[in-house]
């Protein structure tokens, strides 16, 4: 499948997502609707690991003004239902059976940062640039950016990033829980990251982040009861026996996502 602002590469089961759109790989449109189709291909059991990244020295800055321009023009409806595009995408990333990591170089704003916390581990630059400067323009971040932003940093300091607009590094977005690693060469560090992960059984990844991203505001009880379930299905596959032999044989596992 070819796209126009996007290119995908997929290698020994690493798909690689690379923002390629001008001006700063802006989400236009065009992009928002070419997400959704290459989340469709992300689904494939080929793949294991996805990476996001952009490319040159940005990220992404987030949509484009000429789209808010654009938007004045749209009925309140016409307006939920392309915002819904994308919605669905970063749902999508998030429901993915398997690893999706950002690879955060320069900037990353708005919906752009809205897109790298859709992923599951974000790895980012000492000098990066985050944050949510929509209130320039009267807006507030509506597709993660409240909603999955206060889940990591919390209420007060997700208020008053928002509130101020005010701008942080990689090093403060480590500090605050925004992102998981730091690294000079993020894409570098990804794909790394990427490769040692096709290492570990599949299943195990990925029932793993479904029961986390479920678990963690749940009751106890209820988080107990999934981490069973889970558990219960992966005692079941093959991939576990394979880890049982290894050990035993006192090799390494070749698992095989069965």
């Amino acid at each position: 499948m070819q796209f126009e602002t996007l290119d995908l590469t997929i290698s020994d089961g690493v798909a690689t997502v690379q923002l390629d759109n001008e001006p700063v790989n802006t989400i236009s449109q065009q992009v928002r609707h070419e997400l959704a189709d290459v989340l469709e291909v992300l689904r494939e059991d080929r793949i294991r690991v996805v990476v996001f990244l952009g490319a040159g020295d940005v990220f992404s800055v987030g949509a484009d003004i000429g789209l808010f321009e654009e938007a004045q023009e749209w009925t309140t409806q016409e307006f939920r239902s392309n915002s819904r595009i994308l919605g669905r995408v970063f749902d999508g990333l998030e429901q993915l059976e398997k690893p999706v990591i950002a690879a955060i170089n320069g900037t990353c704003v708005g919906g752009g940062l809205e897109l790298a916390l859709a992923c599951d581990v974000r790895i980012a630059s000492p000098d990066a640039t985050l944050g949510f400067p929509e209130h320039n323009i009267g807006l507030i971040p509506g597709l993660g950016g409240c909603s999955r932003f206060v889940q990591l940093v919390g209420p007060g300091k997700a208020k008053d990033l928002i509130f101020t607009g005010e701008l942080f590094d990689g090093e403060q977005a480590f500090e605050l829980g925004v992102i998981e690693r730091i690294a000079e060469d993020p894409a570098h560090a990804a794909q790394e990251y990427a490769h040692d992960l096709l290492q570990q059984p599949p299943q195990a990844l990925g029932l793993a982040k479904r029961v986390i991203d479920t678990a963690w505001n749940q009751d106890t009880q209820t988080a107990s009861l999934l981490e069973s379930l889970a558990q219960s299905t992966l005692l079941e596959t093959q991939d576990h026996k394979e880890g049982i032999e290894a050990f035993r044989e006192k090799r390494d596992p070749d698992f095989s996502g069965n």
